[in-house]
């Protein structure tokens, strides 16, 4: 399901490990959603493996609005005592929903299970928005926006927060005690990328700074050579690549990595240089795809005129019809990989399994 997780020890198959006949202490499971999490909350309810006696609630679809726009929760059952799960797409491009209104109606729904007695609420926010503002830009009078959003999520009455490879790597500090779960990306991207393992003819290209040390711990586990593109932004939304610091003479294939697309321009840029220099396939694997119009028209263009030949990108955010209808691009589902972060924290088990992933693995 997830090949790689790797469990310090042997508990037999996942499947009879994520099993238990023991009633969890911290009440009966439900998994809920806001209306942009429902497509995740179904198939991680139905991924999860259940507890013999005691059979999840599935809540979804918790939100609506007034004819003034208010956003109004109403739960369709009694959660006394229950350890919910609430899932929310804070980003949805297949809807008309802003962020601000998924945002809203996730801390309505969080306070809802909070005043009609919830144990816990666990926030499974895949792409977290607003990580991006956890400081000012220079010389600009902006809010550590990143920060405020997790106050409003302590709040609401949220107890821990579970995320996927955010843009903000610090993010713990902003939530303050609570516990933060970030799952890991690295063994993902380790995984699906191990058939390039040790090949002297890949680079794994990190397509800015604040990428370079991820892709520098990918090159290690997959024992690839590293490059980074120097990136400059004369204008927001707008990425100019200068050069490409490392050495990729040789080099037929690129593999890079990075945490988001969202117009596509840092990844146009990357991938136009890399092939000007001559590289034959460039691979682009990201955890976050915002689907925004501008960037499937580049990104057509890429695999067309630049030689980019896959795209992989996950499901934490929903994707639309034309990134899904695009030959070149593959969609990987994480259902498995919340449904076990659920059961862990839910039968208060580490979740460190879900963090490593074992180098010597990646080259089989």
């Amino acid at each position: 399901m997830y090949p790689w997780l790797c469990p310090d020890t042997d508990h037999g198959s996942e499947e009879d490990s994520l099993a238990t006949s023991h009633p969890s202490p911290r009440g009966q499971l439900a998994i809920a959603s806001c209306r942009s999490g429902t497509y995740l909350a179904t198939s991680v309810a139905a991924a999860y493996p259940g507890d013999q006696d005691r059979p999840l609630t599935l809540l979804t679809d918790l939100d609506d609005n007034f004819s003034d726009s208010e956003t109004i929760v109403r739960l369709q059952h009694d959660v006394s005592g229950k350890d919910v799960f609430l899932f929310q797409a804070l980003y949805d491009p297949t809807s008309a929903r802003s962020i601000d209104q998924n945002y809203m109606a996730f801390f309505i729904a969080a306070r809802a299970f909070r005043e009609w007695g919830a144990n816990y609420v666990t926030a499974v926010l895949p792409y977290l928005a607003y990580a991006r503002q956890d400081k000012p830009a220079p010389f600009a009078y902006e809010p550590t926006t990143a920060k405020l959003t997790a106050d409003f999520a302590a709040t609401a009455g949220i107890d821990r927060l579970v995320t996927w490879h955010p843009s903000l790597r610090q993010i713990h500090g902003f939530y303050g005690g609570m516990p933060v779960h970030v799952l890991d990306a690295l063994g993902f991207f380790a995984h699906r990328f191990r058939d390039l393992a040790g090949r002297s003819d890949v680079v794994a290209v990190a397509p800015d700074v604040g990428a370079s040390k991820f892709v520098t711990h990918l090159g290690r586990t997959l024992d690839l050579s590293c490059a980074i593109a120097s990136k400059y932004r004369p204008q927001p939304e707008h990425a100019v690549v200068n050069e490409i610091i490392g050495n990729i003479s040789g080099r037929k294939i690129a593999l890079v990595i990075d945490d988001m697309i969202s117009t596509g321009g840092t990844i146009a840029a990357v991938v136009q240089r890399l092939a000007e220099a001559g590289i034959a396939e460039i691979i682009v694997g990201v955890s976050h795809n915002l689907c925004q119009p501008v960037a499937h028209e580049r990104l057509r263009t890429l695999h067309e005129n630049y030689n980019l030949s896959r795209l992989i990108v996950t499901n934490t955010i929903p994707q639309t019809q034309p990134f899904r209808d695009l030959p070149f691009l593959e969609v990987y589902d994480l259902s498995d990989l919340f449904a076990r972060a659920v059961h862990q924290i839910h039968h208060n088990q580490p979740l460190h399994d879900l963090y490593r992933f074992k180098a010597k693995e990646s080259a089989q």
